[in-house]
């Protein structure tokens, strides 16, 4: 049997259906339950004030008329687009479609900057937000900058009276160069500590404001791509078996983009024969402080050797002498190789074997054309003379690591495959007899047919 009791949802219904009473000033009485008329929004709507339309812009000028007029009408539909406030992905899309331009800083950014330009409010700086709680935190944090700059101010002494200290007293000079490294470790460590809080440095971070020199920026940048890009190119090398197929072992310390053109190739990508025939473009960035020399060498590790039924390595490329700083993270190759044909001096140059196209045979398997960037022991330059005595053909990357006492701080990887365009570029390289040759699977033969008897059931 139903309850006779009413619930509350009949309850609220029964008081909305109830017959307003007007007020001593004729405006309806609403009880707490009910919500408000449409007729009372209606007339509060009326009785503000609508915001003045925004002047007409005359920034207009002949050539942006003869820019639109090239702009075919669809684009010209989609209305204007600021790379300063643009705040969405189909926006953003649109803005580098139609004018080529990419948006500026953060996307929370452009946001706050798109409703201030709505509200026609005065932008008011970061730091002088009027809310009483940010500026409370931010005296709170402040407090704490205070206290670790105190803290570096003294770890700052202790390191020059350490350095001004005899090595005798510090138990001798080894001791205290690993001393002093420890100290200047920990200095390093405070200093990120009295800006990491900072809302400002946050923000500068996110807009791509941040300058590498400093440690602060660097410590962001590497929690960064330690937190996802990271983890993707050491997911490639294993899955792709770089590790142990090229180095017995490698830890990947500095973050590394690589592309042909204008395309960017995602490690382990396959990449078409007729793009990979040039050089590509590298982007290596480093997070710890000072320049270094580095060398780059590209190897393919899956050279089929039929005579042994086995695989070999080719060296396709080695470049050594090359400056890269946590500011400096390009490796122009075209450029360099541009510079190298017009120096003179053979110990000026920097490349050591030039760029071979990658290519392969058809009906093999893909190759793996891994890049390498290794670090020059103590910044020191490397003979190019004994660079280019190099082999390609049965290239060992762990010896020629080891001869010349390099390091590995990165890598990443593309693949290549016999394509439509492959018999054109082996035929450029000057491999025209390698053209019409295609691997095939040795045809294993079963094992002979026994049929079976009545002794065998």
């Amino acid at each position: 049997m139903a309850s006779a009791a009413p619930s509350a949802r009949q309850f609220s219904t029964c008081l909305r259906c109830i017959r307003r009473v007007s007020s001593a000033n004729g405006s309806p009485r609403r009880f707490l339950s009910s919500s408000a008329i449409a007729r009372e929004e209606v007339q509060a709507q009326s009785s503000t004030p609508a915001p003045p339309a925004p002047p007409p812009s005359d920034d207009k000028t002949l050539t942006d008329s003869k820019e639109k007029k090239a702009v075919p009408d669809f684009m010209q539909k989609w209305g204007t687009l600021d790379p300063q406030t643009v705040e969405n992905k189909k926006l953003e899309r649109r803005l580098l479609r139609r004018e080529g331009v990419q948006p500026v800083g953060s996307r929370r950014r452009r946001a706050a900057l798109g409703r201030s330009a709505l509200k026609q409010a005065p932008e008011v700086p970061f730091e002088q937000l009027p809310y009483q709680c940010f500026q409370e935190a931010r005296k709170i944090l402040l407090e704490d900058r205070q206290e670790k700059i105190k803290a570096i101010e003294t770890q700052q002494l202790r390191i020059k009276n350490l350095t001004d200290q005899d090595p005798a007293v510090s138990g001798g000079q080894h001791a205290k160069k690993i001393r002093l490294e420890s100290m200047r470790k920990h200095l390093e460590e405070l200093v990120i500590l009295a800006d990491i809080n900072d809302p400002i440095v946050k923000r500068k971070f996110e807009d791509g404001e941040g300058d590498m020199n400093k440690p602060i920026y660097r410590h962001l940048a590497e929690k960064k791509w330690r937190s996802y890009k990271r983890l993707v190119l050491d997911q490639r090398l294993t899955q792709m078996n770089v590790v142990p197929d090229f180095l017995p072992t490698l830890d990947v310390v500095a973050d590394i983009d690589i592309g042909f053109g204008r395309k960017p190739v995602a490690p382990g990508e396959f990449v078409e024969s007729f793009i990979s025939e040039k050089m590509p473009r590298l982007k290596v960035q480093t997070f710890t402080p000072g320049e270094r020399l580095v060398t780059v060498v590209v190897v393919d590790g899956d050279v089929p050797v039929v005579e042994e039924d086995s695989f070999a390595s080719r060296c396709h490329f080695v470049a050594s002498n090359i400056p890269l700083s946590p500011t400096r993270t390009s490796i122009p190759l075209q450029r360099i190789a541009q510079e190298d044909a017009k120096a003179t001096d053979a110990s000026a140059k920097k490349i050591a074997l030039p760029w071979a196209a990658p290519w392969a045979h058809k009906g093999a398997p893909y190759h793996r054309l891994a890049i390498f960037v290794m670090e020059q022991k103590e910044a020191k330059p490397l003979d190019m003379g004994k660079l280019g005595a190099t082999k390609r053909e049965k290239f060992n990357l762990r010896s020629f690591v080891d001869k010349h006492k390099l390091s590995p701080i990165t890598a990443t990887l593309f693949r290549t495959q016999w394509d439509e365009t492959m018999a054109g570029v082996m035929e450029r390289a000057g491999l025209k007899d390698q053209v019409g040759v295609e691997l095939k699977r040795r045809r294993v033969e079963p094992l002979p047919y026994k049929r079976r008897t009545e002794r065998m059931r």
